[in-house]
């Protein structure tokens, strides 16, 4: 086989939509079957258990870190064996549409803190919670651009079982640059020890 540098399709350049679940953690049986011919996006659009949380600024980003620990001997300077004793998952992006739908999902807030007012206005209670309380985890899926053809016709979807929003949310008004909520999702790994799963998919099938 004739040496070739690499392949410009699997160079993956675009943004993903991202949908919360909105009935808590996900699971493999959860999420919708694919359907030939449709994006993703489509599919979880008509689906009501599933909300877009509309425009995101800086992407979408996925990050493993595994921590290993070392086993020193004395006849080698430098370590001798290395284990894997740790791993920790997060997912990082920023909501660009500053609802409070999606404020609720930055700060893992519960479903009974949104709500109206006597007037019929949209409010969230900024609780502090009691004594006990949990934040609430919830699943996400987001779709993007795939790899391995210049054909439109590819996807690649992650789906997270359980995601819980761990860091400081700020809520800004400011005159020169929009309101969003920075979110870093800490993705838990469900009882079959997986954080979720990433799929390459043909939209259209062969």
């Amino acid at each position: 086989m004739a040496y070739t540098r690499g392949s410009s399709a699997n160079i993956i350049v675009g943004a993903a939509a991202l949908f919360t679940y909105e009935d808590g953690e996900l699971s493999a049986a959860d999420m919708p079957a694919y359907v030939d011919g449709v994006s993703y996006k489509d599919t979880l659009q008509d689906d009501a258990s599933f909300r877009n949380v509309g425009y995101t600024m800086n992407g979408l980003e996925v990050v493993f870190q595994p921590d290993f620990g070392e086993v020193q001997v004395d006849q080698v300077l430098d370590v001798a064996k290395l284990y894997k004793q740790g791993m920790q998952v997060n997912l990082n992006t920023a909501f660009a549409e500053a609802t409070l739908e999606n404020l609720l999902f930055a700060i893992a807030g519960q479903d009974g803190d949104l709500g109206t007012d006597a007037s019929g206005n949209a409010e969230m209670d900024m609780s502090a919670g009691d004594i006990g309380d949990v934040p609430v985890e919830r699943g996400l899926i987001a779709v993007g651009p795939g790899s391995g053809s210049a054909d439109a016709n590819l996807e690649r979807v992650y789906a997270a079982f359980r995601a819980l929003s761990i860091e400081s949310v700020t809520v800004s008004a400011k005159r020169d640059e929009p309101s969003m909520f920075e979110v870093s999702f800490r993705l838990l790994p469900n009882d079959n020890a997986s954080y979720g799963k990433i799929v390459d998919r043909t939209i259209t099938a062969s």
